[in-house]
């Protein structure tokens, strides 16, 4: 009993996200919105909508609610969400490289190819939802909680992540090449490969998962089990 106590007591600890509640204040109903660059758009309900195509980079959304809004397309290069709430938004061709999450609460999305390198996320919280390929390659995420998720292809390459949390999702490749992780918790989840072992320090794993990973960093490492 002692001994066990004193193990738990040696262990790290583990710091969860630290996720804001989002609540947008009293919003107003837009049921056909002509969104237009670099504008900010604040406390506004959308339901249903689209802007597909159009190039929205540097456009500010603030205390906003999006409703099955479909963006496929859509350049969304250095636009702004804050305290925003995005459910069932649809793209299978999402352009947000650069783009800013502040507070964002993103239900049940269906995105294909989404390129969200060089992004920064604070507070944003992902539930549910079908992902195929995701860039966030030089970004920045601090306190982000993804769950109940299924990504195909995960790059979180050369990016910084502090408090990410990703819990029962099903991940096919995770590439953490160059990254910087600090409390990065995996725990939960499945997946088929990791890339870029090298950059795994911070990484938070659960036994079964470190069973998955061993021949990975033998491979790495070129240590022959035999």
């Amino acid at each position: 009993m002692t001994v066990r106590r004193a193990a738990a007591d040696k262990a790290p600890k583990v710091t969860a996200p630290r996720l804001a509640p989002v609540r947008p204040g009293e919003l107003r109903d837009d049921p056909a919105p002509e969104f237009r660059r670099g504008v900010r758009y604040d406390g506004v309900r959308y339901s249903r909508a689209s802007a597909d195509g159009l190039d929205l980079g540097a456009t500010d959304f603030a205390e906003c609610e999006f409703t099955g809004v479909s963006f496929n397309e859509t350049q969304l290069r250095g636009a702004t969400f804050r305290d925003c709430i995005l459910t069932e938004v649809y793209a299978p061709v999402l352009t947000a490289a650069r783009a800013s999450l502040r507070d964002v609460e993103i239900g049940n999305p269906r995105w294909g190819s989404a390129e969200l390198y060089e992004s920064g996320w604070q507070s944003v919280r992902i539930d549910g939802g079908k992902l195929d390929y995701v860039n966030l390659r030089g970004s920045k995420l601090t306190d982000v909680q993804i769950s109940d998720c299924i990504i195909n292809e995960l790059d979180l390459g050369s990016c910084t992540a502090t408090r990410v949390a990703l819990k029962n999702c099903t991940i096919g490749t995770l590439d953490f090449t160059g990254a910087r992780l600090k409390d990065f918790d995996l725990r939960g989840t499945d997946f088929r490969t990791i890339s870029g072992l090298g950059s795994v320090a911070g990484l938070v794993v659960d036994d079964y998962q470190l069973t998955l990973l061993a021949p990975l960093l033998a491979a790495h490492l070129g240590v022959v089990v035999a």
